[in-house]
């Protein structure tokens, strides 16, 4: 059976043992690797002074990992740079946010080069390799230049813009051009497919051959939709753990006069937070019979605080939350509660299952996992209602959920007052067929389709078939079988 090695910006397997905050990526990353044996390759989350190269490897809970220092610099241009400041707004449809500087692009391209050097030693011929996200783009393309002539496939797991805004980067043309040194493309949604297809027809004046593949810049690659989900057997099994009902037990009591709904979301610009709370205020302003009835509990764990964007949002939300509570808020109860932490998985199932409706808008959205998440954590006999953005990736699979335009403070109001007076049997009707979902489009089936898709056909010639350096290879092979003790 051939190896998986994943590679992606991050390296951080869970335990296994629910203690992990909400990341929907090392969820389901460490559930492909469980099943097929291999290596996860990344960034280690360290920087030093200068860049060695030098591996890291370890076994944690069945995952092998491989981590790699980044100096300085490459920290503050590749992931603070070109990653977070260009990238992520552009692609959220956010160019007002985009920073376009060459030297962003300069370090996004030398740390792609570094980790395709430190990582060739590990590949060996039947390996396949998955690589995850915007970070590492141009990553098929350096392993080529260096002679890896494996199946590598790359999966996006943010939303892929029209091709309006794509133009708007600079250099934008070699960065998809590097997209087609993989030999599959996964999207996250047919809708994100379609806009990098746009790009492509319309761009550079691709087109697609009679086997449905994509052809420009002299190559072939095979795209398509993957959406991603839970891994809904685990996470029904945290509902049920003991931290999980103390802390369902704990929101119960403390809501047990009122209506608790929840949001929980990574702090940022582009989750549609603002958006929420002047829905949640049109909300109060529109049912005063409500007021002290209905709170809303906000999770917004602190994200790439040194992003100037990001402190700025930080700063609106504090005065909008501080807004609303001061005019609704009573002597003995607060409208809203903001809490600026992580919390464990088996912490946020309990809160999840105690919230009568949640509050999922995103204003751009590759898929949204805290939407799965939180059906996964309905108690069957008495569910909660998902309200969901339509611009979310998870509103093309959720439909039984109040699909919402997050813009519109009028329409989450609207959501909320429907969600809060729903009839049993109808809650049940829509949580069934959302969890049907859910199951059915779990993790697993979304990691044996991208990897049986990714096994397929070749469509990459050998550019170069150097053998890599014989006792770089054995040191990493002694290290692995180190690893593995």
């Amino acid at each position: 059976m051939s190896r998986l090695i994943v590679v992606s910006n991050r390296v951080n397997p869970p335990s296994g043992k629910g203690e992990e905050s909400v990341g929907g990526l090392a969820m389901a990353l460490a559930a492909a690797l469980r099943e097929y044996s291999g290596i996860w390759f990344g960034w280690s989350g360290k920087t030093t002074p200068e860049f060695t190269g030098q591996l890291n490897m370890q076994r944690v809970e069945g995952v092998t990992v491989a981590t790699v220092d980044l100096e300085d610099g490459d920290y503050q241009e590749y992931y603070n740079g070109y990653a977070n400041k260009t990238l992520w707004p552009l692609f959220h449809y956010r160019v007002d946010l985009t920073a376009y500087d060459r030297s962003f692009g300069e370090g996004y391209d030398r740390v792609n080069k570094r980790f395709a050097e430190t990582l060739r030693p590990l590949i060996e011929p039947d390996d396949i390799i998955w690589v995850h996200d915007y970070h590492l783009i141009p990553m098929a393309r350096e392993l080529r230049r260096l002679g890896v002539t494996n199946r590598i496939g790359f999966f996006l797991h943010i939303p892929w813009p029209a091709h309006q805004l794509v133009v708007t980067l600079p250099r934008h043309r070699p960065l998809v051009e590097a997209m087609f040194h993989y030999d599959l493309l996964g999207f996250q949604t047919e809708e994100s497919l379609q806009a990098f297809e746009g790009y492509v027809f319309n761009e550079v004046g691709g087109e697609k051959t009679e086997d449905g593949r994509l052809r420009a810049f002299g190559q072939i690659t095979e795209a398509g939709a993957f959406p991603i989900g839970i891994d809904a057997e685990d996470f029904a099994r945290i509902t049920k753990s003991p931290r999980a009902m103390r802390v369902y037990d704990r929101m119960a009591a403390h809501s047990v006069f009122r209506k608790m709904v929840v949001g929980v979301d990574r702090l940022d610009y582009s989750k549609g937070l603002e958006e929420r709370l002047l829905g949640f205020e049109r909300f109060l302003h529109d049912h005063e019979e409500a007021r002290r009835e209905v709170m809303l509990l906000q999770i917004a764990p602190l994200s790439r605080d040194e992003v100037e964007a990001y402190q700025d949002i930080r700063h609106r939300l504090d005065g909008l939350i501080g807004r609303i509570n001061g005019a609704y808020a009573e002597m003995d109860f607060t409208p809203i509660r903001y809490l600026n932490r992580s919390y464990r998985r088996d912490e946020l199932a309990g809160v999840y299952r105690a919230a009568k409706a949640a509050l999922v808008t995103p204003l751009r959205d590759g898929m949204n996992l805290v939407a799965k998440e939180y059906v996964a954590s309905q108690n069957p006999e008495d569910p909660g209602v998902l309200i969901l953005s339509r611009f979310a990736g998870a509103a093309r699979q959720m439909k039984e959920a109040l699909i919402i335009n997050p813009n519109s403070p009028e329409e989450i109001s609207d959501a909320l007052s429907r969600a809060l007076a729903m009839d049993e049997t109808e809650r049940k009707r829509r949580w069934e067929d959302l969890m049907d979902n859910v199951t059915r489009q779990d993790v697993t089936a979304w990691r044996d389709d991208f990897v049986t898709a990714l096994k397929g056909r070749p469509n990459v010639e050998a550019a170069n078939t150097e053998t890599p350096d014989e006792p770089a290879v054995a040191a990493v092979k002694k290290a692995l079988a180190g690893a593995k003790k």
